[in-house]
């Protein structure tokens, strides 16, 4: 099973991408404030590199590799955001960049993969196909796998967002972020428990693929379930080491309808003027679905990504 990062290795992946990754801003809106009764701190990684948070697990799983390794390129699977992310990643050292993207999968994403420079390997939408693609193309290039959550460097990666934010805005009682296969979300608590025992972190999750919901409820992981639900970049089922990060430190989920997740998505246009995916509107969602759980606190909400294309979206 892969291994948990540990909290040197997220400071380390903040130094290891600190020349790629940018250092994105934290936005607020008193309007939002409002709604939420809560300060609301908004890390707005729809501005990072390739339009999601993504590219700083990329990056730092590929400036990870040993110069022999690296050679010989890199393969994921993926119909979104972290196959742009390895690609531009990839880039920046100069190696090759393998992405598996699935059918049926969101046409701007698709379009940025291509734009990065990634070789295309076109499968059938399915988990299996996924991953019998990728190996294929390992055996065929020699190229190394690095998976879009199942990873330990992908975690520690993801977590500087979370050392970032944290240092931009003193004092946070929360952090939500989205969770779908979980690198984000295990980064996440990683990184905050690192800094501050105290800080509580909180994960938001589409109803139409809730299984971590599920899966922390029963103690174990659910992976028997079809999503249903806009959220593209969170219809994968959490990951093993993921889950097992979540669980061991109380990670609370709630879950929002596609319908609150548009509706997040257009206040954050509204307010902020930042266009978000509907993926990472989750946590905006979750915030005013529940506001007795976070009603006077100070919390950083992870924008997670905003590559949107408006002609999917049910309005």
């Amino acid at each position: 099973m892969v291994t948990a990062p540990t909290f040197d290795q997220v400071r380390d992946a903040a130094a290891r991408i600190a020349g790629h990754a940018f250092v994105t801003p934290v936005m607020r809106h008193d309007a939002l404030d409002a709604l939420a009764g809560a300060e609301l701190f908004f890390k707005c990684e729809n501005l990072q590199r390739g339009g999601a948070f993504k590219f700083r697990g990329a990056c730092n799983a590929v400036w990870a590799l040993d110069e022999t390794t690296a050679a010989r390129g890199v393969v994921t699977h993926s119909s979104g955001n972290h196959g742009t992310a390895l690609a531009m990643a990839a880039a920046t050292r100069g190696i090759a960049a393998h992405v598996i993207v699935p059918e049926g999968g969101v046409r701007a994403k698709l379009a940025l993969i291509e734009k990065a420079g990634a070789v295309v390997h076109r499968c059938a939408a399915t988990q299996a196909a996924r991953e019998t693609m990728a190996a294929r193309v390992q055996e065929e290039t020699g190229a190394v796998l690095v998976h879009p959550y199942a990873d330990t460097q992908v975690m520690a990666g993801q977590g500087t967002a979370t050392l970032e934010l944290m240092a931009q805005a003193p004092g946070l009682h929360t952090i939500l972020i989205p969770v779908g296969g979980g690198g984000l979300a295990a980064g996440t608590v990683i990184a905050a428990r690192g800094i501050d025992a105290s800080v509580v972190v909180h994960a938001a999750e589409p109803a139409g693929a809730a299984d971590t919901s599920r899966s922390l409820a029963s103690g174990r992981r659910d992976v028997d379930f079809v999503p249903d639900t806009v959220c593209d970049g969170l219809r994968a089922a959490v990951g093993e080491t993921n889950f097992a990060v979540l669980a061991a430190h109380g990670v609370n989920v709630t879950t929002v309808t596609d319908a609150e997740c548009i509706a997040a998505m257009r206040l954050a246009w509204t307010h902020l003027k930042m266009i978000v995916e509907v993926s990472s509107a989750t946590v905006l969602a979750a915030v005013l679905k529940q506001p007795g759980l976070f009603a006077g606190k100070r919390i950083g909400l992870v924008l997670t990504g905003g590559n949107v294309d408006f002609d999917s979206l049910p309005w």
